[in-house]
């Protein structure tokens, strides 16, 4: 890896991100509708198309006696070739001031990767999407600027960080997840405990396919601004990954004077800046139900999801304290 010593970078842009839960009920799996094309994504970034994602929608039945809870099964995929599928699933999620947006769930099982996109209550666009096949998780947000203070229209940010096993259901599984009830607001069975990651490390986006082939789409708009870890790089290039596109970011070590940026006076000043973000609802465990047959013999099948909530900070290296604003109100 090589150390590099600070990069400017465009103008300035801002935003913020947050997060957290409630309870789910699972049913056994019921007879599939017939499944209809999917419209666009309702939350479009800021400026430019959203790239990735699959192409088909869960159908839309309500079931009269239903709680007012999630109800998800896991069904066979009508109509999908082999082994492979590809679908999306929208859902209703209760944000933690209160409002309700719609998250955007996509699986293909056939590239063994999954999407779950939202918009947050200030705007931001937060995509979280997992390569199970290079064990690869991109985190991506798109921050609205503020006009007024001479910002463009969005600032984008890449984090990429290893994908350990257990953190969320296969793309399979996610693949087949149905919708019994999609007026249901949801919140998540479990919170899972703030994460905090220290991002010292820069990815060269023109070589960052070597890493997953996501990060040229996911990644697009954050050609200077994705991150990852010193201790994930480790474990990539133990698997063979290339090093030339990983860069060090200066530390406190080096720079002595190097602040966090909410405590930077000058805009013009480097300084570690502080991102949070939080996936508000995903499946994060398959549940599993017991059946006996005629012989009395116990077999288990899945039978639903159990959800999470789990929120993120990111701290990284910024060459102005300009690239960082929503930092002095945190």
């Amino acid at each position: 890896m090589k150390r590099a010593s600070g990069r400017r970078a465009e103008p300035p842009q801002r935003g913020r991100g947050r997060g957290r839960g409630g309870p789910l009920r699972t049913a056994p799996p019921a007879p599939p509708a017939p499944w209809r094309p999917c419209p666009e994504p309702a939350a479009s970034a800021p400026a430019g198309r959203l790239r990735g994602g699959c192409g088909m929608r869960g159908p839309r039945r309500r079931l009269p006696a239903l709680p007012a809870l999630l109800w998800l099964a896991l069904a066979p995929l009508p109509g999908a070739p082999g082994p492979a599928a590809r679908a999306e699933l929208r859902v209703r999620v209760r944000l933690p001031g209160g409002q309700v947006t719609e998250e955007s769930l996509q699986a293909d099982s056939g590239s063994d990767c999954i999407s779950l996109e939202l918009r947050t209550a200030d705007g931001a666009l937060v995509t979280l999407t997992a390569d199970f096949r290079q064990e690869v998780k991109i985190f991506r947000a798109l921050i609205l600027g503020e006009l007024e203070r001479g910002q463009s229209q969005f600032q984008a940010l890449c984090f990429v960080t290893r994908l350990h096993r257990n953190e969320i259901i296969p793309s399979e599984s996610m693949a087949k997840l149905r919708q019994k009830n999609p007026r249901t607001v949801r919140q998540a069975e479990e919170v899972r405990g703030l994460e905090h990651l220290s991002m010292d490390v820069a990815v060269n986006f023109s070589k960052g396919a070597q890493l997953s082939s996501h990060i040229h789409n996911v990644c697009a708009e954050a050609k200077e601004a994705i991150y990852t870890r010193e201790e994930d790089v480790k474990f990539w290039l133990e698997k063979g990954v290339d090093g030339s596109m990983f860069e060090v970011l200066p530390q406190t070590s080096d720079l002595p004077d190097l602040q966090r940026c909410k405590l930077c006076a000058d805009r013009w000043k480097p300084c570690i800046c502080s991102y949070s973000l939080s996936i508000e609802w995903y499946p994060c465990m398959l549940k599993y139900c017991k059946s006996r047959d005629a012989g009395g013999k116990v077999s288990s099948y899945k039978c639903g999801i159990r959800s999470c909530q789990k929120g993120y900070t990111f701290d990284y290296y910024v060459p102005q304290k300009q690239l960082c604003l929503w930092d002095e109100e945190t």
